[in-house]
């Protein structure tokens, strides 16, 4: 029984002008659960990655831990929703009180809700239905490349993984709504494909930034 391991990317620049790079410690973050996965001495035959650079750069770091001299295949469908473009049709914008990390997820918050519940009727430029469906495709088309017993690793974003775990669970836009908010960032989630299809085996773990520092253990 072969395994999906989805990586939530390292801590973006959260307030800076380029929001995509990683910040230092995103970087770190990378390294640790680059790491644990060195720890746990699994093989990986397949190993992909969004084409967002907080994506990509976390799969650079945790691949150089684990000795993989080839990068991570980019497939731009395990890109994150563009929450610049829901917040602006969905969110009214950003107010001047949602400046803070806090502030700014109340009003993301509201404004997935709202472009889940606009369907196709969305003025973004990716609906909800189009990105739940890209999503979905990229799992379908990795689980097709693997063999018997083989594992791959995902770099890629809350989002993302939330929609996932929830399709998993029957309520792909719970999880956006409910899972994605608490993805920790460098988090892991493992997927499970068998003979009866994928089952979502663990979800979100974190257990290797325990004893380290609370600073470690991040949502944005």
């Amino acid at each position: 029984m072969g395994a999906i391991y989805l990586i939530r990317h390292g801590q973006a620049s959260f307030g800076e002008a380029d929001y995509d790079r990683l910040s230092d410690l995103g970087a770190e973050q990378g390294a640790v659960v680059g790491a644990e996965l060195l720890r746990r001495d699994i093989r990986f035959t397949e190993a992909r990655s969004g084409s967002l650079a907080r994506q990509r750069a976390t799969a650079e770091t945790v691949l150089d831990w684990l000795g993989e001299r080839a990068p991570a295949k980019e497939d731009p469908r395990w890109n994150e929703y563009d929450h610049v473009d829901i917040v602006a049709h969905h969110g009214g914008g950003v107010p001047q009180s949602a400046t803070d990390s806090r502030g700014y997820q109340e009003v993301l918050d509201g404004a997935l809700a709202e472009w889940i519940g606009a369907g196709e009727d969305t003025p973004c430029a990716e609906s909800w239905p189009a990105f739940r469906e890209r999503v979905r495709g990229a799992l379908e088309d990795l689980v097709a490349a693997l063999g018997k017993g083989e594992n791959a690793l995902v770099f890629t974003s809350g989002g993302v993984i939330g929609t996932v775990a929830g399709m998993l669970l029957g309520e792909p836009a719970t999880g956006l709504l409910k899972l994605n908010r608490v993805t920790v960032n460098c988090g892991i989630t493992k997927v499970v494909a068998g003979r009866s299809g994928l089952t979502l085996l663990s979800f979100n773990e974190h257990s290797h930034f325990d004893g380290r520092g609370a600073r470690l253990l991040t949502y944005r």
